[in-house]
């Protein structure tokens, strides 16, 4: 176990095998992402790339040099929605339960709000009352269910969607 402080950076060129190898661990667990596993790293690098270009707000969390999660803000893409994005983010299992998620999900907030968004919304299953806690406790608020949502292992869940506005 690392005796430093977590880092908590914007996403570089650097961190995309990282990011990739986190992402990958997380959806791997089939709980908490919509898939369960990464998609290819060309695709991985192509996008991260590409929110690089558009600005998006990514951030990643760094112990000892190592991607340990991450966080991002998609734009909406259509026109009427532009002043919102889509909550993403995930931190490697061994890693929860220390603030990283905390300071993750703030840290994006804040460059989402400088870059004009309004509104940042997130699904999470209804079953993952850490990750709903958490979402609370920043300011998320429930605004819905997307009933039998995932399907995992022949099993179905519901989606609980929150929001929170600047």
């Amino acid at each position: 176990m690392s005796n430093l402080e977590f880092q908590i950076v914007p996403i570089s060129e650097e961190h995309i095998a990282g990011y990739y190898a986190a992402f990958d661990a997380v959806a791997r667990e089939a709980r908490y992402l919509g898939r369960t596993k990464a998609p290819p790293i060309e695709e991985t690098t192509e996008w991260v790339r590409g929110n690089l270009r558009k600005g998006v707000p990514q951030f990643v969390a760094l112990l000892d040099g190592k991607v340990v999660g991450w966080c991002d803000i998609s734009p909406e893409r259509a026109d009427t929605m532009a002043h919102g994005g889509v909550l993403g983010m995930g931190v490697i299992e061994v890693h929860r339960g220390k603030g990283i998620g905390s300071a993750l999900i703030r840290a994006t907030l804040n460059r989402a709000r400088q870059a004009g968004f309004t509104r940042v919304e997130l699904t999470v299953r209804e079953d993952n009352v850490r990750a709903k806690a958490l979402y609370e406790k920043l300011g998320f608020v429930s605004e819905g269910v997307k009933r039998k949502a995932t399907l995992f292992d022949g099993k179905y869940f519901d989606l609980l969607l929150m929001a929170i506005l600047f």
